[in-house]
């Protein structure tokens, strides 16, 4: 089962900060999973719509969409991070 956290901007907008779900048959990727959560969750859907970057990371580590999942991974979304 993966464990998805939802940090900062993105934690408000889908209103939770975690959840676990089983991976979706036929979803191996990060771009599989986000299109999942996209179709379950309209806020989700929103923030993936918008011009806006979404950062991923996969077992604490920063992926891209390629990246191949696991059921037993955690998976993390977090806005990007400005400095100053």
């Amino acid at each position: 089962m993966l464990n998805i956290h939802y940090f900062a901007s993105i934690r408000e907008i889908v209103g939770k900060d975690s959840e676990h779900l089983e991976l979706p048959s036929g979803a191996s990727t990060v771009k599989d999973l986000v299109e999942h959560l996209s179709t379950v969750n309209p806020a989700f859907k929103s923030l993936v719509d918008s011009e806006k970057k979404i950062l991923v990371a996969v077992n604490q580590t920063v992926a891209d969409e390629s990246c191949m999942l696991s059921k037993n991974d955690e998976v993390a979304f977090f806005p990007p991070m400005t400095g100053g």
